[in-house]
């Protein structure tokens, strides 16, 4: 009994489903739709092993070319909501109590916060606004 090419060809392309399943790598996926598309050209089309692995390449290395790209800009694009310690970040507080490089007290987001001089030289009064910086465990690092 002799299998067709285009069972074939969906057999590989389950088998790179089951890798990209197995290894989150995308790659593979588009790698199992061109497999698809060559079952495709060998089923519906009737073509011959090369016009097959025309169709493989060429679509493979269209989603590649094109789908990857735009994955790894959506991938390294920040989040548009900032929340948690990120959202207080750059935000504006005032002193409650005298901050310099070994501590103090201000006020950020409603709440109160210890806080410290970024820079070691600098003290900030009472009443004084300051511009949150980062914020490290319970601390805000302020100037």
């Amino acid at each position: 009994m002799e299998i067709d090419a285009w069972v074939w060809w969906l057999i590989g392309a389950a088998a790179l489903g089951i890798g990209l399943v197995i290894t989150a790598m995308p790659e593979l996926g588009m790698l199992a739709v061109g497999a698809v598309a060559a079952a495709v050209a060998a089923g519906i089309f009737g073509g011959d092993a090369v016009v097959q692995v025309v169709a493989f390449v060429v679509v493979s290395t269209a989603l590649i070319a094109v789908v990857r790209p735009i994955a790894n800009r959506h991938r390294a694009q920040r989040p548009q909501l900032a929340t948690g310690i990120e959202a207080l970040k750059g935000k504006q507080a005032v002193v409650l109590e005298r901050v310099d490089a070994s501590g103090g007290r201000i006020k950020l987001a409603g709440e109160i916060w210890s806080a410290r001089a970024l820079d070691t030289d600098r003290a900030y009064e009472v009443g004084q606004e300051v511009d949150v910086v980062d914020i490290e465990g319970a601390t805000a690092i302020v100037m």
